[in-house]
């Protein structure tokens, strides 16, 4: 799948010119959306059918700075899928340079609370994330 691309925006940056680190989490987000809606499982629309993902965790590598202005194209990869936890991995480049590295993962829940039995309510969605581990494999 081709990578999630965006400019930085000013206001993402500090002082120093450089884009402040928790904005790569909100970039992280945005990739993560726009993967599951290319994928074919918009995420609103799950939040629609009471699904929601909290995050668990997170992490980012920072390995170059970013500023105004730079074209950031984020790929996204499904590292591991158990019908529970999903993680993803990103890579951030601006043009051949990779400026992060970073990995989330996420449960899957209902709305109301508790863990949903993804294989059982959502076999098209696993299907698709597993698939996506393959490739990735």
């Amino acid at each position: 799948m081709s990578p999630y691309i965006r400019k930085v925006q000013y206001y993402e940056t500090d002082m120093m010119g450089v884009v402040h680190h928790a904005n790569y989490l909100h970039w992280m987000e945005e990739a993560r959306i726009d993967f599951l809606d290319r994928l074919g499982f918009p995420y609103a629309d799950m939040e629609a059918a009471g699904v929601i993902s909290p995050v668990r965790s997170a992490s980012c590598q920072y390995k170059k700075p970013c500023a105004f202005g730079d074209e950031i194209a984020i790929e996204v990869k499904v590292l591991a899928f158990n019908g529970v936890l999903l993680t993803i991995g990103y890579d951030m480049r601006r043009g051949e340079d990779l400026v992060c590295t970073a990995q989330s993962e996420h449960v899957f829940m209902k709305r109301g609370g508790g863990i949903l039995r993804m294989r059982r309510d959502m076999p098209d969605f696993c299907a698709a994330l597993e698939a996506q581990v393959r490739v990735n494999g």
